[in-house]
């Protein structure tokens, strides 16, 4: 059992990734998660990518009901009336149209608290706009900034809009509503949109812009690669380098295990003032595979770290350390992020066939 949510029940009738990511996320931690399904079909990740599906849908219960049916909105209803949560990702004013909005689930539950997950949000201009993480992330000015310099935008294989601005933040609303709720007795209608949620991470970009009074262009902020000191290098293999030695002391200490005083002595500066210290760096680390790099520097306390692939990082000694990787069907899978008292989260129950709960939860 995981028990820190043990009692919250959160009705989730959203599709695809961000929503049921914001859900397995509570599941985690103890939420009961009922899963609403159309018939038939059910959440589209199930043809579209079962092994996705099968991830992010671990630990919960899977209704079917079909709510353009009078009957099967009154089943829904009754969910509500007991629930604490309910979370959405249609279109704004769908479930208006389907009968089972927030004022409707209001008036059932006071209680209740709604979370209607979006690309934009319930208002503004692009309110029924259809997208996906990119347009997000276009929006938000993240895409912009991602990839070298002189380079196209750079699409990331984390979708930062869906799960970072979207799920998590969602997350962060939904508990804080619940807190809300129990304290006050009325639930509220939290609106969680990915372009706000991606937009409020820009942190760095935007004390970039308070500073100047715009943006550096792509790969022209400290910490997207114009400083020598904290960028990619390639190896001799190929493989690369992830060289974070941004304070003075820890390129300092790469220098001296290095054996390279020399590049100590260079400058660390945006653009032409530091490509002398950059081309040195490159000439440096082309000289060795990645492997012996990372055996050499492992105790250098330097912040210059091996890039791993995916297949890698699940086999890395200190992810295998910290045991956040499971085992779900046979196959590897993300546990908590999170430990509390030294315990992470215990694992959950694989994903549900389609309807498996109608019995147990609907009673027919």
């Amino acid at each position: 059992m995981n028990p820190l949510l043990q009692g919250l029940t959160v009705l989730d009738l959203s599709r695809l990734l961000p929503g049921p990511y914001c859900t397995l996320t509570l599941a985690q931690l103890g939420a009961t998660i009922i899963k609403v399904e159309e018939p038939g079909t059910g959440d589209y990740t199930r043809l579209l990518s079962p092994e996705l599906f099968a991830l992010v849908n671990r630990g919960k219960q899977s209704v079917t009901l079909d709510l353009k049916k009078p009957t099967d909105q009154a089943k829904l209803h009754a969910l509500a009336k007991t629930a604490d949560v309910l979370l959405e990702s249609f279109r704004p004013g769908v479930m208006d149209k389907l009968g089972c909005g927030y004022e409707t689930l209001k008036a059932i539950n006071p209680k209740l608290v709604y979370c209607a997950l979006t690309g934009y949000g319930q208002t503004g201009p692009l309110r029924d706009a259809a997208g996906h993480d990119m347009n997000y992330c276009g929006y938000a000015g993240v895409l912009d900034q991602t990839g070298a310099a002189g380079g196209p935008p750079t699409l990331s294989n984390f979708q930062i809009a869906d799960l970072a601005g979207g799920a998590l933040t969602a997350a962060l609303g939904i508990l804080a509503a619940v807190h809300g709720a129990r304290s006050s007795g009325l639930g509220c209608f939290v609106d969680a949109a990915m372009l706000d949620g991606t937009l409020a991470l820009q942190a760095v970009t935007t004390a970039t812009q308070r500073t100047l009074g715009h943006a550096n262009p792509r790969g022209g902020d400290m910490l997207s690669g114009a400083l020598p000191n904290y960028s990619t290098y390639e190896c001799a293999d190929g493989k690369y380098l992830a060289v974070g030695a941004l304070e003075q002391k820890f390129f300092l200490a790469f220098c001296a295990a290095v054996g390279r005083p020399d590049i100590a002595k260079g400058r660390l500066t945006p653009g032409p003032g530091g490509d002398a210290t950059r081309a040195a760096m490159t000439d440096l680390i082309r000289s060795k595979p990645r492997d012996q790099w990372a055996a050499e520097l492992a105790k250098a306390d330097c912040c210059v770290t091996p890039i791993l692939s995916p297949d890698e990082a699940l086999q890395g000694a200190q992810v295998v350390a910290r045991g956040i990787v499971e085992q779900a069907g046979g196959k590897p899978a993300l546990g908590s992020a999170l430990v509390f008292d030294g315990q992470r989260p215990a694992p959950l129950a694989d994903a549900p066939a389609l309807g498996a709960h109608n019995a147990p939860v609907l009673g027919k």
